[in-house]
């Protein structure tokens, strides 16, 4: 039986070597591996056999085994290789040949809308002269409510149903969550500056809401806040009014409300007549006509005290922007889950790299 094995062993080293394909390869391993298959009938008889036989045949035998295993492997291995040179060669893009390249209008790729109009909104602010800030997405109690005027016992804290994380060993009892809203860069920028100072914040934020043409649990959000002396609310209208007239290139209808946010005092809601259906209701504008998407407002002097700030001395402006309401509002887009698509149709109609 030991030389049967040797006998099947040279004979399978031979057979595979000269196969050409995957089908191939398995169908030669089930032919000596197999319940019916070369060796398998080999070790049927290892029942007429004597221990001292067993003790050679059976170890002989798995080793067999594990070294047609092997060559199988490495024989798949080498078609794997191949297919993926020919799809290499194939796909390969010349960087000299720019008919290859993104400049073939036919597979050229787009800058997503929302990184467009961020640009856009980040450019306009620093021409007046705002700074742009960024900060992390991972957030403590402090940063994300307390730090705003929303305490643990704040009933604020259930208009944000938010993403915690357990981490109870966490230091002064302060737990991490994902940032709701992009006012904690905020606080960081009023921590680290000495009024006078103006700066914007764009970013991802994240909120455990229902998914529909209008709401997504991760969206993006651009804050800004103007800290000095006598600032007042003509202050805010001014610059909001120079920013939406600048994105749309025109005119637009806005509105004025009354609105709660325990960070500003008073606060408001900057309401623009929807642009998707020109005031007559869709989708988007839940069939009102208007979309909120500038919440502004005096900023609170606990607030400031927070970001180590005399509220006696200076006072401010904040304001938070929906950018991806302002995305569909630029666009025409009814559904903002085509921003979070990945679908890449959907960026290349607009503008190419």
């Amino acid at each position: 039986m030991v030389e049967q094995l040797d006998s099947l062993a040279l004979e399978f080293k031979e057979k595979i070597k000269n196969l050409k394909g995957e089908a191939e390869v398995l169908n030669l391993k089930s032919e000596f591996l197999g319940k019916k298959g070369k060796v398998s009938e080999i070790l049927k008889g290892l029942r007429n056999c004597t221990p001292e036989e067993r003790k050679v045949v059976g170890p002989k035998a798995n080793k067999l085994k594990d070294d047609i295993g092997d060559l199988v492997s490495l024989k798949l291995q080498e078609f794997e290789l191949v297919q993926i040179n020919q799809k290499l060669e194939e796909n390969k893009i010349d960087l000299n040949n720019r008919e290859s390249f993104w400049f073939n209008k036919n597979k050229s790729g787009g800058i997503h809308p929302r990184s467009m109009i961020q640009r856009e909104i980040e450019d306009v602010f620093l021409s007046m002269g705002f700074e742009v800030l960024d900060g992390p997405h991972i957030e403590d109690e402090f940063h994300n409510f307390e730090a705003l005027n929303i305490p643990g016992d704040h009933p604020a804290r259930d208009m944000q149903d938010t993403f915690w994380f357990n981490d109870p060993d966490s230091p002064e009892g302060k737990k991490h969550l994902l940032r709701t809203h992009t006012s904690t860069i905020q606080v960081r920028g009023m921590r680290e500056r000495t009024p006078p100072f103006r700066f914007i914040a764009p970013g991802t934020v994240f909120r455990c809401e229902r998914t529909d043409a209008s709401h997504e649990m991760v969206f993006n959000q651009l804050e800004g806040m103007m800290v000095g002396e006598n600032i007042s609310v003509g202050n805010l209208i001014y610059f909001m009014k120079t920013l939406l007239k600048e994105i749309f290139k025109r005119d637009t209808e806005v509105r004025l409300r009354p609105g709660f946010f325990p960070f500003v005092e008073p606060g408001f809601e900057l309401d623009i007549q929807c642009l998707i259906c020109s005031g007559k209701g869709c989708s988007v504008c839940k069939k009102t006509g208007w979309v909120e998407l500038l919440p502004c407002g005096i900023v609170h002097p606990n607030v400031l005290k927070s970001g180590g700030i005399d509220p006696e001395k200076y006072n401010g402006f904040a304001f938070g922007l929906g950018l991806d309401r302002l995305v569909m509002m630029r666009y025409g887009i009814d559904d903002i889950r085509h921003l979070n698509s990945g679908d890449l149709r959907f960026n290349t109609q607009f503008s190419a790299f």
